[in-house]
């Protein structure tokens, strides 16, 4: 982090990822599917997160089967062209199936799936994880088309550049489907909760659940929101610009700062102490 404020570290260029906020209603409002990260990750080992990972570069296959806005429509709002825009949706879409056994697709007349309990099924996912089957030729094989009407884009966050692992990661927020259950699919997950937006932070605040900057942030700004279709409706007015940590150095102390995330400004003494 020093050579960073001091300009002398070289950043690593961030890989492109999206993670997804399933949402489900509830009683008292919406729940949010979250999933804790083994301890023994490279990357936000112990922290609660969403179902999420890295782009593939398949994603951008143009045989994808699409119904919903635009790809056109999708670069205005993600800040990319249309390739790009294709790429993140998919990632979304495809890690959520692959860590939630969530599947945001369906037929050409409408229908939604809703039972993907079938070892077939399971089978197809398996060898979207190992990379043996893009997601287009999985959609291809099942007659599907990507429902990207089912996602709302909500965040951007960048990893602080003085990190060795990076990632451009877009935020979406989605309802679970109808006749859909999700599971812990992932291999890199000990533990999956559905929570109430403000149980989760109300355990961040209290040390119980370890989140990373992002995570928490947009749990709170899930908070507002009565419904899975309320969140939804307000993700066309979310701010999609970029938040990426600064480092910088003021009075012999090193100060990162996430720009309109005070909270999370840490000031490092020198010696390392916090």
């Amino acid at each position: 982090m020093r050579a960073l404020a001091d300009g002398s570290l070289t950043p690593v260029a961030p890989k492109r990822a999206a993670t997804v906020m399933l949402l489900r209603d509830g009683a008292d409002g919406p729940a949010v599917h979250m999933l804790r990260r083994r301890a023994s990750m490279a990357f936000a080992g112990g922290a609660y997160a969403y179902p999420g990972g890295g782009v593939d570069p398949r994603d951008e296959d143009h045989r994808i089967g699409w119904a919903g806005p635009s790809l056109e429509e999708w670069a205005a709002r993600l800040g990319t062209d249309t390739a790009g825009a294709q790429a993140i949706v998919c990632g979304a879409v495809r890690e959520t199936y692959e860590e939630a056994g969530v599947l945001l697709a369906g037929s050409a007349d409408g229908r939604l799936v809703s039972d993907l309990t079938g070892d077939d099924w399971e089978a197809d996912r398996q060898a979207l994880v190992a990379r043996e089957l893009s997601f287009a030729q999985f959609l291809e094989r099942r007659g599907l088309l990507l429902r990207s009407d089912l996602l709302g884009a909500w965040a951007r966050w960048i990893t602080p550049e003085f990190e060795p692992r990076r990632y451009d990661t877009w935020f979406f927020v989605a309802a679970l489907p109808e006749g859909q259950r999700t599971r812990n699919a992932s291999t890199e997950a000990d533990r999956t909760v559905w929570i109430r937006p403000a149980d989760a932070a109300a355990g961040y605040d209290r040390g119980e659940l370890l989140m990373m900057p992002p995570t928490i942030s947009t749990l709170r700004s899930l908070q507002p929101y009565g419904t899975a279709a309320e969140a939804l409706g307000a993700a066309g007015a979310q701010d999609l610009a970029p938040v990426l940590a600064r480092a910088s150095l003021e009075g012999g102390e090193l100060v990162l700062s996430w720009p309109g995330h005070d909270e999370f400004t840490k000031r490092v003494r020198p010696g390392g102490a916090a």
